[in-house]
């Protein structure tokens, strides 16, 4: 069967393209042969490739810079999932997308269920929301897999960002009263992978059972601070680090244009029950696979 991969040079769509191969012929696109911010152009590839199962890994992911994008992070996060559904739908395909922990405004003391309502408090976070509803309000089989401080080899993120200023400054300050799991992108697609696995002979009737919104996040709970301080020790290259401190402040010592929600700890308990995944420790990736293997 055909699969459509939307965002196949982002973090997560990078290793989609590796795991999805052997479920079915991959369709690899990203920016500039599909731009989500076109709707004509999301429907004119989605007609041309007719995939049985779109997968769509892209997002308009800066999240400070989407304070002052609101229509372009609306369009691509907003607008163009829910595109996409009405555009499987009509074929009679499946849809996998993905979110962000970002919907929530971090006022819990206890992981966040699927059950929670959102109250995104960002640009960011209110256009990945809106994205959700418009996949469900369509009404096709699909699977909304919901993350959370994704990182890898690639791109931008916080572990290479990390990774880059212990190279060049001797004191690096650090939030630590934000708490999350941060989750390797390989994980979150080989996870994809085996789910679509167990349904591979219908994806739609197979969503249609068992689809819906899931959390799917590394286990674990830390914050930015002590996530850094694991990235730096467990750095393979450790001779090169010029940094000599590493502090942990507060977010108000750290202004940002959009806010972060302090506590965005995710429950993947329903994923477990539903396809019996449970990704392993945030620290226990880190050590022993993320910072140690050639990419």
């Amino acid at each position: 069967m055909k699969i459509l991969l939307i965002g196949c040079n982002g973090q997560v769509g990078w290793e989609l393209n590796r795991t999805l191969q052997p479920l079915g012929e991959v369709v690899a696109l990203d920016y500039p042969a599909i731009d989500l911010a076109l709707p004509d152009k999301i429907r004119e590839q989605v007609r041309h490739i007719q995939p049985q199962l779109i997968v769509n890994a892209a997002a308009y992911t800066a999240v400070d810079k989407a304070e002052e994008e609101p229509e372009l992070a609306l369009a691509i996060n907003g607008m163009a999932p829910g595109i996409l559904a009405e555009e499987a739908k009509r074929i009679k395909a499946a849809l996998v997308h993905y979110s962000t922990d970002y919907v929530f405004d971090g006022s819990k003391s206890e992981p966040y269920t699927e059950d929670d309502p959102p109250n995104p408090v960002s640009i960011y976070g209110q256009s990945k929301w809106k994205g959700e509803k418009a996949v469900r309000e369509v009404g096709l089989p699909h699977l909304v897999l919901r993350t959370s401080w994704v990182y890898g080899s690639r791109g931008k993120n916080f572990m290479l960002t990390m990774l880059r200023l212990a190279r060049e400054k001797e004191e690096i300050r650090v939030v630590d009263d934000q708490i999350g799991s941060p989750t390797w992108c390989r994980l979150v697609a080989e996870a994809t992978a085996q789910i679509l696995a167990q349904g591979i002979r219908d994806w739609p009737g197979f969503l249609s059972e068992k689809g819906g919104l899931y959390h799917l996040c590394a286990g674990g709970r830390t914050s930015w601070f002590h996530f850094a301080e694991a990235i730096l020790r467990h750095d393979p290259d450790r001779a090169d680090q010029k940094v000599k401190r590493l502090l942990p402040i507060s977010t108000a010592e750290y202004p940002t244009p959009a806010r972060r929600p302090a506590y965005s700890l995710l429950s993947c308990e329903a994923a477990y029950r539903a396809f019996g995944l449970r990704l392993p420790d945030w620290n226990l990736t880190l050590r022993g696979q993320a910072l140690n293997l050639e990419f």
